[in-house]
């Protein structure tokens, strides 16, 4: 019984031909745009490898020399910070930011196009404005007053780095038109092939329903702004629904409710019956994104991201999930179900190395599904169990989604990390029980194969040989973080130099690879951090409408208790996740429950090590909720990866009854953790 051998594809490059989307229009003018900024956006992206050996030189340099550069650690955020911004406009060419695609991808091409053009004109291009214009203007007084580093032995001419702020713009408003001049190209000369598909009739109906809720709810409130914070959050949760990606989306809909929150203030609606405002919202008001989107680029937690999704990607090409899978195969053989037990565990051990849900899905759907069809096994089965185990990366540790939690909760990383260590395991072991439990109830869904053996010796040995090098990596990264030797940051440098140090031990690392897993990181990270943008730009208006104190009341008046409370919003975190990706509910609605948790009371054993215990707990149910979210349609990017990979003869529907089980299963996990929050507080406890 094997994988798949015949597979000798790269990982990285699957997994961008997925996330990509190149435009099929040649317009000469918008191609040369686009070549033009993918060559800005290929030299920008190697700064990455600057910034690997930026970390690990620090980390030298402390540890064996005893010495410490202010320099290289801003150093490190600089490179992040223009990485970041200049990637947002490569992700804009190759169309790889988050959209809802429920009805996007059943439009004709044609309506697609129109879309595209309503939102950049509508949403896009004012927010690229405000950044330029603003922007410059915080670039300017910056270089007027020469400003430099706080620290003394920092960095000179900070104004330099604040000018990627506006430069970044200026970028992606030329990737902008360029994806204008391509959609009016294609509609002008547009053949059959654009018009197939249905056209808007559908988006209309659905905006019509969300007026027709959001003016039911609005019945509910008593002032304008508190309508208007109702109105914004359900325009942008359906104009999700038109398919524009959601960052921009977030933006536009914050620019836009901000202009009705002026004219609400300047006395100019009266004619909606509806009274004045006091907001103080206006554009200089609105300026100030410019300085949170300056601290989101200098925010030293965050540079973790680009370095664990590169060490995530690296590993993955560096064979070690192959050879785990070989030997695994072989020591599962005999069993009943054996090769979704395998691919459980190899879930769960590249979860503990990786946080890249889309890259561990599609490479266990790539190793694993034609095996399993080939030996008789239930597509629902094959494809729950690729789709779970694959998304158990978004928990276990190292996880990016924890690192942004941390920052967004102003938590530490390493607690949250260890906070999830073992409700991740606990979901991987209960994964691994339903599947013996189907197994055996239901022979058919996975027999074992006809030509088993029992394992000997050899496959005990070859099990070993596989499973040391990324138990040295996971306890070299994990390790060094729990023991409080290394940050966060240092240690996901380490883990990049590390995956890549394997790599070249397998005989894995070729120019080829390496330039897809820096492409691929590049991207995964741009769009992670244009929706930090968006949500940067919608969160400051809701905020200013008075929208955290609208959503602590609506909370805190349920009457539901502490205990009731918290799943009244669990259970709105999971509602959420079935339209919204973790990112956006992380980045907007995260934020606005710490205020909330912090004032019910709640008694969980910090083991008095713990200055917040409550507080990491609420968030491990929120993010063991969140993991869901990739299993639930329509946003399910789980499924959407899966999808990709799947053999020919399993269909949608049979993703949707695969994942139902696990998803569950997933809900099981999250009561456990709730009836017994020493799961979450104990191990960063004894870790004091």
């Amino acid at each position: 019984m094997t994988m798949n051998p015949d597979y000798q594809g790269d990982l990285a490059e699957t997994y961008e031909a997925i996330t990509e989307h190149g435009d099929p229009d040649r317009f000469g003018i918008a191609v040369a745009i686009d070549r033009f900024v993918r060559a800005v956006g290929h030299v920008v992206m190697l700064a990455n490898l600057v910034l690997i050996a930026a970390i690990v030189t620090q980390v030298v340099l402390r540890y064996a020399f005893n010495l410490n550069f202010p320099k290289l650690d801003e150093l490190q955020w600089h490179i992040y910070g223009l990485v970041t911004m200049t990637g947002v406009s490569y992700a804009l060419t190759t169309d790889s930011h988050v959209r809802v695609d429920l009805m996007h991808m059943q439009l004709s091409r044609r309506a697609q196009r129109v879309v595209e053009i309503l939102g950049i004109l509508l949403l896009l291009a004012p927010f690229i404005w405000l950044m330029i214009d603003q922007g410059f203007d915080y670039f300017q007084e910056s270089y007027r007053v020469d400003e430099r580093s706080s620290s003394a032995t920092g960095l000179a001419f900070r104004w330099a780095f604040k000018a990627i702020i506006p430069i970044s713009f200026v970028l992606l408003g030329i990737a902008a038109f360029a994806r204008l001049l391509h959609d009016i190209h294609a509609l002008l000369t547009a053949g059959a092939v654009e018009r197939q598909g249905v056209g808007f009739t559908r988006i209309l109906v659905l905006i019509g329903i969300f007026a027709l809720v959001t003016a039911g709810l609005a019945t509910l409130v008593e002032t304008t702004e508190e309508m208007l914070v109702i109105a914004m959050f359900m325009s942008f949760v359906g104009l999700l629904f038109t398919g524009f990606p959601v960052a921009w989306t977030l933006a536009g809909t914050g620019m836009i409710f901000c202009g009705l929150a002026y004219q609400f203030d300047m006395g100019n609606m009266a004619w909606t019956g509806l009274e004045d405002t006091f907001t103080g919202l206006d554009y200089l008001t609105l300026g100030a994104v410019v300085n949170r989107v300056y601290a989101v680029m200098s925010n030293a937690v965050l540079v973790a991201l680009p370095m664990f999704i590169f060490m995530g990607l690296m590993l993955d090409e560096s064979g070690v999930a192959e050879r785990l899978m070989t030997s695994m195969t072989r020591l599962f053989g005999t069993v009943r179900g054996g090769l979704a037990i395998t691919v459980t565990l190899i879930g769960i051990i590249l979860a503990a190395s990786t946080g890249i849900v889309g890259a561990s899905v599609v490479l266990l759907g790539v190793l694993s599904l034609p095996a399993m069809m080939q030996h008789r096994y239930s597509k629902t089965l094959s494809t729950g169990v690729v789709a779970a185990s694959g998304t158990l990366g978004i928990l276990i540790p190292p996880s990016i989604m924890l690192v942004i939690m941390a920052d967004q909760m102003a938590l530490s990383v390493g607690d949250l990390f260890m906070a999830a260590a073992i409700p991740g395991m606990l979901l991987g072991a209960i994964y691994l029980l339903y599947i013996f439990s189907l197994a055996l109830l239901s022979p058919k869904s996975a027999p074992a194969p006809d030509d088993a053996r029992m394992p000997d010796w050899a496959a005990f040995k070859n099990i070993f040989v596989a499973l040391v090098p990324p138990l040295i990596l996971i306890f070299a990264v994990l390790g060094s973080i729990f023991a409080g030797i290394c940050t966060p940051t240092e240690a996901s440098g380490i883990g990049a130099i590390g995956a890549t140090l394997l790599a070249l031990a397998y005989r894995k690392l070729t120019f080829a690879k390496t330039w897809n897993v820096l492409k691929a990181t590049f991207n995964t990270t741009a769009y992670i951090f244009a929706i930090f943008l968006g949500a940067t730009v919608f969160s400051f208006v809701l905020r200013e409408l008075g929208g955290d104190e609208l959503i602590e009341s609506m909370v805190s008046s349920t009457g539901l208790g502490p205990s009731g409370t918290v799943i009244f919003i669990l259970g709105i975190v999971f509602l959420l996740g079935f339209v919204l990706d973790w990112i956006e509910i992380t980045l907007i609605v995260l934020p606005l429950m710490r205020p909330i948790v912090n004032g019910l009371g709640l008694d969980i054993p910090g083991f008095g090590a713990m200055d917040e215990p409550a507080l990491v707990w609420f968030v491990i149910l929120v993010a063991v909720t969140l993991q869901t979210s990739f299993l639930t349609p329509p946003v399910g990017f789980s499924l959407f990866y899966l999808k990709g990979v799947c053999p020919d003869g399993i269909k949608l529907t049979d993703i949707y009854k695969g994942i139902v089980p696990f998803v569950l299963l997933q809900l099981l996990g999250l009561t456990l953790v709730f009836l017994w929050p020493a799961l979450a507080t104990w191990l960063p406890s004894v870790a004091y």
